[in-house]
This record gives structure tokens, sequence and C-alpha cells, in this order.
């Protein structure tokens, strides 16, 4: 049995008050500028089940968990590139056997089940450790939109041959940094090795 399943997660679950306080922040100022009511903004993080493992995709802040083997497949710098000196200002990527998706009970219309192949689940957890790690939040690949964890996402689903049109955030929502993931996915095409999940 294989599945990939997406879930959407409301910035700020979990009662992190800054990142709800400055998401609603930079959805007001966004909603000004294009002239349009405010949305609720959400986060994305993906369930994938490959025979009898189960593994959690998400990008995550590197203080976010304790646990040693979170299984991380890459870092990147948050706001601006030399402050990833810092662990307070670096993200990282997992593709964790077994792991969790913090507050996902807050999640809104999910699982949303995007697949049954196996085929595309196990290309979509080998692409994991090729993601472009770039700056968060800074637009470095002129994709049009600034960068994040719905840019992991969308950029693994596209790369993996998932039906990306048909997604949508819950109604009334939106997950900044999706179209951002679907814009550098249709310039990668870079061939991706099988690697090993454990």
């Amino acid at each position: 049995m294989s599945h990939v399943d997406l879930y959407w997660l409301p910035l700020g679950a979990g009662g992190v008050a800054a990142v709800r306080w400055s998401g609603r922040v930079y959805e007001a100022l966004a909603a000004r500028r294009h002239h349009r009511a405010t949305c609720d903004l959400y986060h994305s993080a993906l369930e994938v089940r490959l025979g009898p493992d189960r593994f959690v995709v998400e990008m995550a802040p590197v203080w976010s968990s304790r646990q040693s083997d979170r299984g991380v497949v890459g870092e990147g710098a948050v706001g601006m590139p030399w402050l990833a000196r810092s662990r307070l200002f670096r993200y990282e990527v997992r593709r964790w056997l077994g792991g969790t998706i913090p507050d996902v009970r807050e999640a809104v219309a999910s699982p949303c089940r995007l697949s049954a192949d196996p085929h595309r689940a196990r290309r979509l957890l080998d692409l994991a450790p090729a993601f472009p790690t770039v700056t968060w939040g800074r637009d470095e690949l002129g994709a049009g939109e600034m960068w994040n964890s719905n840019s992991l996402i969308a950029w693994l689903l596209a790369r993996s041959d998932h039906r990306t049109d048909l997604i949508e955030p819950p109604a009334g929502g939106r997950a900044p940094g999706w179209s951002a993931g679907l814009a550098v996915a249709t310039r990668d095409t870079a061939p991706v090795e099988p690697v090993s999940l454990r």
C-alpha cells in the first residue's frame, strides 16, 4: 500500500503567536497591494506511505524539534543568507521516516489523497534532497514569489508528476510560495537517482 497525502495547516498553528501575527501583517499588506480581501494563510506538509514505511515531508525551523533522527536532507537560511550562521535563522527539509506533523489536529480540509501510486511516492521521496534550499522568505530564483515551505511541497509534487492543477488550499485560504515552487519545478529537469530511505 502506498499513498501521498497533503495536509493544510493554518499559519501559526500550535499557538505560535509571533508566526500568526507576522502572517496576518504580511497578508494585510499583500491584500492591500493587490486590491483584494484578506485570506487565511496555510502551510503545507505531506505524509507519504511507501509499502510498510510512512514518511513526513515538510520544511521547518531547525530548532523546532529536538529529535536527533528526523530525516533532515537539506538546510537553508531564513530571511537573509548571512543569518544562517545562527540556528535561529535556519530551516531544514525533512524526509522523516515515522515522523509526525506538528499540530496536525489543526489541519483544515485534510488529508487530501493525491495519489496511491508507489512509483510517484518513491520519486517524491527521492527528490527531497534535490530541493533548492535558497533563502526562505526571498525570491532568489526569480519565481515571482517568496520561497518557503509551500514552495517545497509544490516543487516535490510537480517534479513527481502529481496533478498540481487540481490542488487548492481550503476555501478562503491562500498558500504563499506555492506558485514559486511550481515555477521552479518547470525549470528543473535533471534526473534524480533513487537513494536509501533509511
